[in-house]
């Protein structure tokens, strides 16, 4: 706390020892602080007073860190400039803010009438305590739905991708019927904000939502996003060479560059100039904000441990809030008297509010902790689902001179026409939906699943990407925080892992750090698993769930029968549609367009797409035959070569069943558990790799709930997919199948 108190007494020392005009000037409220394009009077005090309470929340975060009471130190000191961010942008434009954005939280809360509410709001974060009306003490976060503040908890720059999604959705509703509920408060006009430091800058997720910005730019789009580097000149203990930003982004084509440093006045001016071009123009803007970072990284860190003891005094003379009071001083704008007074105040408020806060319990339970991670209504969707009938007689007036067979017929289908055709009739009765990815609109998909798409409903909602999944789901994010339905393709299963986070760490945390009352809802569609055949090795054949499966509050369906890839995905779609939740759909390439069952021409694996009103949900499970000798569980691949290795077991007398599991998370034990009862033993089929496959998972249920049979799994091997017929060497291949099963029915 030395520092902390140093920092205190310098401002003291600075309003007293300030430089006052001789003659006292009497400036109005409403006049201009310095430059004309500056804050007025009344505009710097308030923002000064927000500057202040911010550094007075800091304090108290380490007093209470020190008392044991708080939970977390890292503080807004040095960066309370990004006050003229609060003021200058609406409470309707979202914003997505680094954890130094202190002031800025404020300064919209104040806009709003809510600056006493929202220092309890940041008191309670602090404290982790249930009365945190955001994360409610998940963790702390700048946050609030009224005022347009996503919770974001990056250290590293992977909400950016999410902020330019924002921004490409808020003018995609202009020509889009967009469900109102979601977004109805944020008008056409809207920007989207997002604040990262310098060393942020530096990281991938970072430099490809600036070049997917840029890109969209280029290609027409409207993206009205500011990014904005508060360069403190520091990475925790890395320094930033200086220029490296500006040198760094300047010189970009379709990115306006603003810098904001020196006077208060100065730094207010150009972000409003930032500001208006993003709005005006509709443009991507980085706007170059100068910062000081006063404390240390956190309340952990000890910068004396890697900083000259020089520097560190010398940042603390950069002390924003000293600069500013000198200059309010200077000009005549307040007297020594009132600054002195304001300090005191605001103090005084932080620590009086905080007092009865101290003390409320966190959450005590794991069901309340747990709440809004991964909701389920299975009544709630499938209600929704019927509310969204499909008018037989849509599709004639939407294409009056007809439609494929593919989309329109109810002939059987192969697994990727039944995919296609009920995108279609998803994008039918769901204005709401987009699809969109590499390669989707004009070619169709690399395998044709969403041929025609483009052509029945037009680029604005089936539409390319550039290159990158990590944009590709940026973009969902921001179309689904302002209530479209992002069905995003990512083209292979291997490619997904780059971007991963972009799942992991934002999308399924959404929910969970703001209690539900943000969400992004989407369905992921991948291409993925294995057995192509004379394509591709490892990056055309990943066959590796386990980094999806591990994501808190993700649902992950892998179809196998075109009938049930219909159901499956309706079902999808109205889960995310109805509890905002994210929805993984990784569909087996081999099968795309597999025909034949047992054998050639016996069409065995086409089906009919089952009416539109049908749709299956976590917990249903497939189940072909009756057979008690043996229960196989699988899924993907696994289903055909498991239902062709049952044949061949009723050919010599045994009779089995096939357990067809859909959902591997959340897996469908009880189901599993009630169909293999009464079997005389279980195999599991599990075509991913042994470790961290869906066979340990499925096992250790079944041994946990004491089912008393005999089970065994086969495994893939622990080893990428080589090219060629390598592949049948580490891949599970029917004759294992077929000799675990025998070995088991002996």
């Amino acid at each position: 706390m030395d520092r902390v108190r140093a920092v205190e007494a310098a401002l003291a020392d600075a309003i007293a020892t300030a430089v006052t005009p001789a003659t006292p000037v009497a400036l109005r409220p409403g006049s201009p602080l310095g430059a004309a394009d500056g804050p007025t009077v009344a505009e710097a005090l308030a923002a000064y007073e927000d500057q202040l309470t911010s550094r007075a929340i800091d304090v108290l975060a380490r007093r209470l860190r020190a008392d044991g009471t708080g939970y977390y130190t890292i503080s807004s000191a040095g960066h309370e400039d990004n006050v003229a961010l609060g003021a200058l942008t609406r409470p309707s434009d979202p914003a997505f803010l680094h954890y130094r954005s202190g002031a800025f939280f404020l300064a919209r809360a104040r806009q709003a009438g809510a600056a006493l509410a929202a220092i309890d709001d940041v008191v309670c974060s602090l404290l982790a305590n249930r009365d945190d009306p955001v994360a409610r003490g998940r963790h702390k976060v700048w946050g609030s739905r009224e005022r347009w503040v996503v919770p974001q908890t990056s250290t590293i720059g992977s909400h950016l991708p999410k902020a330019v999604g924002t921004a490409l959705a808020i003018d995609r509703r202009r020509a889009t019927r967009v469900s109102p509920a979601a977004s109805a408060d944020v008008p056409a006009d809207a920007i989207a904000v997002v604040s990262f430091g310098d060393a942020s800058l530096n990281h991938a997720t970072s430099q490809t939502a600036v070049n997917a910005a840029r890109w969209s730019r280029r290609n027409g789009a409207p993206t009205p996003v500011l990014f904005v580097c508060e360069d403190n000149g520091l990475g925790i203990s890395v320094a930033t060479p200086p220029g490296w930003v500006e040198r760094s982004v300047s010189h970009l084509p379709d990115l306006v560059y603003v810098q904001a440093r020196g006077e208060f006045d100065e730094v207010w001016a150009a972000v409003a100039h930032a500001v208006e071009v993003t709005r005006e123009q509709r443009r991507p803007v980085f706007l170059h904000l100068e910062t000081v970072r006063l404390w240390g990284h956190a309340g952990s860190d000890v910068e004396q441990a890697y900083r000259d003891p020089a520097a560190i005094q010398a940042d603390e003379q950069r002390d924003p809030l000293l600069r500013t009071a000198r200059q309010l001083l200077g000009t005549g704008a307040a007297t020594r008297e009132e600054l002195e007074a304001l300090v005191d105040r605001c103090r005084w408020v932080v620590r009086e509010r905080a007092e009865p806060l101290i003390g409320i319990p966190p959450l005590t339970t794991r069901e309340e902790v747990l709440a809004p991670l991964a909701p389920h209504r299975p009544a709630a969707i499938r209600a929704e689902g019927s509310a969204r009938p499909l008018d037989p007689d849509a599709r004639a007036r939407l294409h009056p001179r007809g439609l494929p067979e593919s989309a329109m017929a109810a002939s059987e289908r192969t697994l990727a026409a039944a995919i296609c055709a009920t995108l279609h009739d998803e994008l039918l009765r769901r204005p709401e939906a987009l699809v969109f990815g590499e390669d989707v609109a004009v070619k169709g998909g690399v395998y044709g699943v969403t041929g025609g798409l483009r052509d029945r409903f037009g680029p604005r909602r089936v539409f390319d990407t550039l290159l990158d999944e990590t944009s590709i789901l940026g973009l969902a994010q921001g179309a689904a925080l302002l209530g479209f339905l992002p069905i995003p393709e990512i083209q292979y299963l291997a490619y997904l892992h780059n971007a991963l986070d972009q799942l992991r760490g934002e999308a399924a945390s959404t929910s969970f750090f703001s209690d539900g009352r943000f969400t992004s809802p989407m369905v992921v569609r991948i291409a993925g698993l294995a057995y192509q055949k004379g394509f591709g090795g490892h990056f055309h054949n990943d066959h590796a769930l386990a980094a999806i499966r591990e994501i808190p509050g993700i649902a992950l369906v892998v179809p196998s029968r075109p009938d049930d890839a219909a159901a499956l995905l309706r079902g999808a779609c109205a889960m995310a549609a109805t509890d905002g939740r994210v929805v993984v759909m990784v569909e087996p390439i081999a099968l795309y367009h597999e025909r034949d069952l047992h054998t050639a021409g016996d069409g065995g694996w086409l089906a009919t797409v089952p009416p539109p009103d049908q749709l299956l949900l976590p917990g249903e499970v497939g189940v072909h035959g009756d057979g008690t000798a043996l229960a196989i569980v699988t899924y993907g691949n696994g289903l055909r070569m498991s239902l062709r290795v049952a044949e061949r077991l009723r050919a010599t007398g045994v009779a089995s069943r096939v357990v067809d599991l859909r959902w591997l998370a959340p897996l469908p034990t009880d189901a599993v558990r009630a169909e293999v009862q009464g079997c005389r033993a279980v195999l599991v089929v599990d075509e991913c790799r042994a470790s961290g496959g869906i066979a340990d998972a499925v096992v250790a249920d079944l041994a946990e709930a004491g089912i008393g049979l005999p089970v065994a799994s086969v495994r893939a091997a622990d080893s990428y997919v080589p090219l060629g017929p390598a592949a049948d060497t580490v891949l599970v291949t029917e004759e294992q199948i077929a000799d675990a099963a025998h070995r088991m029915c002996r």
